[in-house]
């Protein structure tokens, strides 16, 4: 008789140990799924080094255009580009320069899920550009040319100021830390045009920031930029 209640003293014991140790598991297991890894909120800022690398095989192009974003949630933020280019345009005919100032403002979003600490972004955004320019004709030929009397180049130089154009863009791309707070990124747009001033007896044929104006009033563009995130705290 005290035999089966030793035993069963026993039991209860072991059964009680064995408790115990699935709620420490439970615990330890809860505190490490509790942990919330934190990335930085800052301000970030670089540079499209695909406008420099453009300018080195193409001698009628040269620009620079500074890029950032701040981010104000987990998955958005506000963007921004400033820039400059010179371009020059060679037709059949016709042989304009344009050089002016842009700048783009808007936003990004992030549709990327990222794991644990990573900060990287699979983006899609928009912006509203705006530019002051002016355009140059630097020569013309006259569509008049014949067996008997061929036409010559007149090289003039008329210069147009204060033309400006306004547009839209939406963007998608990508962005990855390659270093701590290190960003490469690679983007592309498409982009509306809504409003361009013209020179008199001349056409607008590229605007710095839209890039060339075709008859559609629709354009392309990529980015190739790095970037530094400065950051200012962590969430």
């Amino acid at each position: 008789m005290y035999k089966y209640i030793i035993s069963i003293f026993f039991l209860l014991f072991v059964v009680d140990s064995f408790s115990q140790e699935q709620k420490k598991d439970t615990l330890i297991n809860t505190k490490k799924d509790s942990i919330v890894y934190k990335t930085n909120y800052g301000i970030r800022v670089g540079a499209d080094i695909s406008k420099y690398v453009l300018a080195q095989f193409n001698d009628s192009y040269s620009g620079l255009e500074i890029v950032g974003d701040y981010r104000v949630s987990k998955n958005f933020y506000v963007a921004a580009e400033l820039g400059y280019e010179k371009e020059t345009t060679k037709e059949d005919y016709t042989n304009s320069t344009s050089k002016g100032n842009y700048l783009k403002l808007g936003f990004n979003y992030n549709a990327y899920e990222n794991w644990l600490d990573m900060n990287n972004e699979i983006f899609i955004g928009f912006r509203y550009g705006f530019s002051a320019f002016e355009q140059t004709l630097n020569s013309y030929t006259p569509n008049v040319n014949t067996v008997y009397f061929p036409a010559d180049e007149i090289t003039i130089a008329d210069t147009t100021t204060g033309l400006n154009a306004h547009w839209s863009e939406f963007v998608i791309g990508l962005k990855v830390e390659i270093f701590n707070n290190f960003f490469a990124s690679f983007s592309g747009s498409y982009k509306i045009l809504m409003s361009v001033s013209e020179p008199n007896n001349f056409k607008t044929l590229y605007s710095p920031g839209f890039n060339r104006i075709f008859e559609s009033n629709t354009g392309f563009g990529f980015n190739y930029t790095l970037s530094y995130l400065i950051p200012f705290s962590k969430k």
